[in-house]
């Protein structure tokens, strides 16, 4: 198995396209395709903050309408995942900017977005096994005592991380350094957190390096364990880093 897993995109689609390009996938169909047959991973959050959050939508619904691509949601997918549904949810935290874009489209656009978006987040597993269980791809992580599993609790690490249940001063939740105590095997690719770079610890990798916070876009090769990044075109924002 040879995959190309790229961290938070957060709708960064020129990023996302460049990266690709870089990694020598050819854009003739409209998304990105491998002349070797290599496929494209993703670790979730494709869309909010960033301009073009449905230019990544539709990629990565081709992807796997294709069977060319494995995508995992993350927290961000989840809230509009709830918002398509018409459920109430707060449109912050940077479903703004996804919702604006919405908003801006002819209704048959609407509909057809909605669509594709609703049909990928629902044909997606929580987390992906791969590659005989030496690859796990979850968006916040996953302990090892979980892997398998698909509770309430498990989909909460999954989305969000090891939460506390406290808030930081800027109201985002207190989360532990789950990856620390990790001791398994398999190999756990992730992102969720925004890092200036890319962090190697016990056989997991955060691969979030905040694209759409003005860093890069990054993607590991497996099972090369090759890193490639791009220069992000969003204004840098120092206090959105994560110091561990």
């Amino acid at each position: 198995m040879r995959l190309d897993i790229i961290g938070d995109i957060h709708g960064c689609f020129a990023e996302f396209k460049e990266l690709t390009l870089k990694l020598d996938y050819s854009w003739k169909k409209g998304f990105p395709v491998h002349p070797s047959g290599r496929k494209l991973a993703f670790v979730g959050d494709l869309t909010d903050r960033g301009p073009e959050s449905f230019a990544v939508i539709d990629a990565v619904y081709n992807l796997a309408a294709n069977n060319m691509g494995y995508y995992v949601p993350g927290n961000h997918c989840n809230k509009l995942y709830r918002f398509f549904l018409g459920n109430k949810v707060q449109i912050t935290h940077g479903l703004e900017t996804t919702v604006a874009e919405y908003e801006q489209m002819a209704s048959q656009k609407q509909q057809e977005v909605r669509q594709k978006f609703m049909e990928l987040y629902e044909n997606a597993p929580l987390y992906r096994v791969l590659d005989n269980n030496k690859l796990v791809i979850a968006h916040a992580g996953i302990k090892e005592s979980y892997i398998g599993k698909h509770s309430s609790k498990v989909k909460t690490f999954v989305l969000y991380g090891d939460i506390t249940g406290e808030k930081n001063p800027d109201g985002t939740p207190v989360r532990r350094d789950w990856a620390k105590e990790y001791e398994g095997e398999a190999l756990i690719v992730y992102g969720h957190t925004p890092l200036k770079e890319v962090r190697r610890i016990n056989n997991t990798y955060n691969i979030d390096t905040g694209a759409v916070f003005g860093n890069k876009l990054t993607a590991l090769r497996y099972p090369e364990m090759q890193l490639l990044s791009v220069q992000s075109r969003m204004p840098y924002v120092e206090e959105k880093f994560r110091k561990i």
